[in-house]
């Protein structure tokens, strides 16, 4: 992935803030949306964005594009840089690929220790029993 081209590709809009502020939420856009659009994006080889469109499927638009939006800070700038991070780091872990779990035996100490603790278990429970009248 090319963080510089996918940077480059992001679409900036600010928005009225939502919530607490007073006076200062109702004048000023500090409420960023970045938007990239998936299909036309070069960034992005055709695997990878299959990939995104698997993983980020709640996220995507319907008109394939990636939304992310920010309004934690009072700065329009502050947030657009949060925002930034956080689109970067939603493609980065979707485009990793998780390593395959390789299948393991029970090393012989572990069954003999398993199979000892079930005989213990099982002579214990033999001591409780009442003793049969022959």
């Amino acid at each position: 992935m090319n963080k510089d081209l996918v940077l480059q590709e992001l679409k900036f809009r600010a928005v009225r803030s939502g919530g607490a502020g007073g006076q200062h939420v109702n004048k000023v856009s500090t409420k960023v949306e970045l938007t990239l659009n998936l299909a036309s994006s070069k960034a992005f080889n055709e695997s990878e964005k299959e990939r995104l469109y698997k993983k980020l499927n709640k996220r995507i638009t319907t008109e394939n594009k990636l939304l992310v939006q920010c309004d934690e800070s009072r700065s329009q700038h502050k947030n657009r840089e949060i925002a930034e991070d956080r689109l970067l780091k939603l493609i980065e872990e979707a485009l990793k690929i998780p390593k395959r779990r390789k299948k393991t035996s029970p090393s012989k100490a572990s069954v003999e220790k398993r199979l000892k603790s079930k005989r213990v278990v099982a002579k214990k429970k033999t001591s409780r029993r009442k003793p049969e009248d022959e």
